[in-house]
Parts: structure tokens; C-alpha cells; sequence
């Protein structure tokens, strides 16, 4: 692994944070980036979702960092440092939804090589839950697992998702996939859209914050989904939900005011998850792990007890 960039100027992680350099086994560059804890009591696998990238996870390596846990993060394919698919930087596109698990596999290696302590904890956020149930459901080997809204399903009315699904696949036949989908643009979210209204978080400290990191290092940011991204996105969505449960510790937090994942896919998966518990955040928005204080906190609480029943005592 070679060394690669890590912006601690907006980062606001632990101490000694490191960036590193890995090959997906289809050759392209990705960018891994760990915060490694003294205590050694296992290791978070925490994966973003769509637009993000690891300097975004700083602060929740400091909240899992007070039992122990050492945290390591990934730029998917198409974001953040990691190699983008489209001649337009800021368009969120993937040739396949499932070309994710081979960058799932190299974050798993790295661990690996990095001899990050186990036992080793799976948490996704959004886009970075539907990849990670994936890989759970095809024996990717954690000894537990963690959601925050996570994207089971994509949160569009029932009018709407038909259009959805005819579109990109008509842009698809037309090569035209590589198109922005209806809405969206190539602003990063938080840095177009004002805090009024927004559907991240109520914290307005929290969303300054997220526009401030692409403000000081715009080449992180990410604009819109393509029209592949979105078929992909949701004929993943569809393949997941005839999967079951896979037979692993599971805690979900999700708000009660999401509104760009399917909370009732989440509620559906989580009532046939034999060991799974749901856990609601009330007022929450999207970004669960960066919502009010209050909500924070609860967040934070209900994913420190998670992992630590599941982490090994201090070595």
C-alpha cells in the first residue's frame, strides 16, 4: 500500500489518522484511510455512502474510539480521492452495483494488511448499507453489523418509482445513462441546497460543516446520480429484498423523518431479522450520525453497546 492524502484539516478525527493506496481486483485505485485506536478492542469497517468520503467519518472514529475501536473507511469507485467513472467528475455513476464488493473486498485486505485488531465490526450508511448487506449475504466475515439509513430501498413516491425504473433503463438503450437524473445537478448537496429544509440533518452546525469540507477541498466533492446509478441503485434494492436475513448481531438506527431512503423496506427487513433490533431516532433526518446533539448522542450510545457486546476484552 502506498501512502496517499488525508485531509486532518477538516477531518476532526483521532490522532496518528493514515491514508493508503489499494487495487481493486479489477486494477482501479482506491483511496483507504484508518484511524488505528491503542486499546485494540476490534476494528470498525465503516462504509460511506453515495457522495461521501473518509474525512467525513472523523468524528464518528472519536465517538467509537472511546471503547476501544480502531475505525478504517473507503472511497467507493466514483468518489472521494478514489478514481471517478465519468470524463464529469462530479457525476455519481458505477457500471455495475456490484463492482462495490470488490472495493468491500480490497477495504477487507487492507485491514488485513494494516493488522488491524478484530474482532471486526461492519457499519454502513446509506448507499454503504445496501452494499454492505450484500457482502454480509455472501459470507463477508464480521462479527457484527450496523446501519444508519441504511439504502434498502431508495425513497420515491409510488407515482414516481415506475418513471424511475422506465427511465434509466430507456437511457440505458439510448446511451444515455451517464446522464444527471431528473433533479439532481453537479452541486454537491450541501454546498447548492440551504439548511432550510434540507434532508440531511436539524443540526445547522452539522450541515455547515459537511459544505465546509468541499468548500476547503473540492476535489471530494460529488454532484447528482446518473441515470445508470439509479437503475443499478434500484435493481440492487429489488435483488436485496429477496435475500434473508443474514444470521449476524444487527442494530439499525434510522429517523422518523427520513426521506431519501424506503423506511418501510428498513422496518420490513429489520421484523424478520432474528437478531436484529431497530432502533428509531425520533425528528432524525438522514444523517443519523450527524444530527443534533440529543440525537447524537443516542445515536452514538446505541452503536457503542452494539459493538462492544460483540468486541474482545483489552489486549
Amino acid at each position: 500500500m502506498l501512502p496517499a492524502p488525508l485531509h486532518d484539516d477538516i477531518a476532526d478525527g483521532p490522532e496518528g489518522g493514515q491514508a493508503h493506496w489499494v487495487e481493486a481486483q479489477d486494477g482501479l485505485r482506491l483511496r483507504v484511510g484508518h484511524w488505528r485506536n491503542p486499546e485494540g478492542r476490534g476494528t470498525v469497517l465503516l462504509l460511506p455512502g453515495r457522495t461521501e468520503y473518509i474525512e467525513k467519518y472523523g468524528p464518528a472514529a472519536v465517538e467509537l474510539g472511546r471503547i476501544g475501536l480502531s475505525v478504517i473507511s473507503i472511497d467507493w469507485r466514483g468518489q472521494g480521492l478514489t478514481e471517478r467513472m465519468l470524463g464529469d467528475p462530479m457525476g455519481g455513476h458505477i457500471r455495475r452495483f456490484r463492482d462495490f464488493q470488490m472495493d468491500l473486498e480490497a477495504l477487507a485486505k487492507a485491514a488485513e494488511d494494516l493488522d488491524l485488531p478484530r474482532p471486526w465490526h461492519l457499519l454502513g450508511h446509506s448507499m454503504g448499507g445496501a452494499i454492505g448487506l450484500r457482502g454480509l449475504s455472501e459470507g463477508f466475515d464480521v462479527a457484527s453489523a450496523a446501519f444508519s439509513s441504511p439504502m434498502w430501498g431508495i425513497g420515491l413516491s409510488s407515482a414516481l418509482r415506475p418513471m424511475a425504473w422506465a427511465l434509466s433503463w430507456a437511457a440505458r438503450g439510448l446511451s444515455l445513462d451517464h446522464l444527471y437524473a431528473p433533479g439532481t445537478s453537479a452541486s454537491s448537496y450541501p454546498n447548492a441546497a440551504g439548511f432550510e429544509g434540507n434532508f440531511l440533518t436539524c443540526d445547522d452546525v452539522q450541515y455547515a460543516w459537511m459544505a465546509h469540507q468541499v468548500e476547503r477541498h473540492p476535489e471530494l466533492g460529488l454532484g447528482g446520480p446518473s441515470l445508470r446509478w439509479l437503475h443499478e441503485a434500484l435493481r440492487e434494492c429489488r435483488l436485496l429484498s429477496r435475500k434473508p436475513a443474514p444470521e449476524i448481531p444487527c442494530a439499525v438506527v434510522l429517523g422518523t423523518a427520513e426521506r431519501l431512503v424506503d423506511p418501510v423496506v428498513i422496518r420490513d427487513r429489520m421484523k424478520e431479522w432474528r437478531e436484529g433490533t431497530l432502533h428509531m431516532i425520533d425528528g432524525g433526518r438522514h444523517e443519523t450520525m450527524m444530527e443534533t446533539p440529543e440525537r447524537r448522542t443516542r445515536v452514538f450510545n446505541i452503536l457503542r453497546a452494539h459493538f462492544e457486546a460483540h468486541s474482545a476484552p483489552t489486549r
